[in-house]
């Protein structure tokens, strides 16, 4: 059920993905919005979409004809991406200890293509949960492993606001997640992966503050 969900959200079809997952590659920048008492107030996201899974995805978007995919062309895409999202709680969390912050419908979101690959941008205001930056531990991660979710190289993650001289601290996974993977088969992603391994993948991020 999951699976037939995601393929909506990406729209494509699964004979055009790879047959190993994950399915789909995107590199994250994430940027934690603050107010003056360090409090979260919205989440900033930049995802870039593997190059392969961009191609397909833009296929018959230029309407112009100009080779080039506008944000107007792209704007329904990007509606769907949000309505889609929503079901999976944009694959973002926020939490101190077990309590999570929820997020109200995205504001500020769009799609652009560089050429090679579609990047989505979108911010998840903070509906309720109040949260200070330095207690928080945020997660970008997709528990099926469907998606794969990697933070930028290049500033990952930053903090905006009177708390930016927070500094996030990524936590990747060890190697042994990677060689427990290329041990699976396929099948073993019909369902939720065993002993809980789409989440060893993610990269939790924390945050010291002054």
């Amino acid at each position: 059920m999951k699976l037939r969900a995601l393929l909506a959200f990406f729209a494509v079809f699964l004979p055009a993905l790879a047959v190993a997952h994950p399915h789909v590659w995107v590199t994250a920048t994430t940027t934690v919005v603050t107010k003056p008492d360090g409090t979260i107030t919205a989440i900033r996201h930049r995802w870039t979409f593997d190059e392969p899974f961009s191609a397909y995805a833009v296929m018959g978007m230029d309407k112009d004809g100009d080779g080039k995919f506008s944000r107007e062309e792209l704007a329904p895409f990007a509606r769907i991406n949000m309505e889609s999202l929503h079901e999976y709680g944009f694959f973002t969390s926020v939490k101190q200890g077990k309590s999570a912050i929820a997020f109200s419908d995205p504001v500020d979101y769009w799609l652009d293509h560089d050429g090679k690959a579609l990047i989505l941008n979108f911010t998840l205001p903070v509906k309720e949960g109040a949260m200070v930056v330095k207690d928080a531990r945020l997660e970008v991660t997709d528990p099926s492993f469907f998606v794969s979710f990697e933070f930028a190289k290049d500033t990952p993650v930053r903090v905006e606001g009177s708390s930016k001289s927070c500094k996030p601290q990524l936590r990747p996974p060890p190697p042994g997640v990677f060689q427990r993977l290329s041990q699976l088969g396929e099948n073993a992603f019909n369902n939720a992966l065993p002993g809980g391994l789409g989440v060893d993948f993610s990269t939790p991020v924390t945050f010291s503050c002054p």
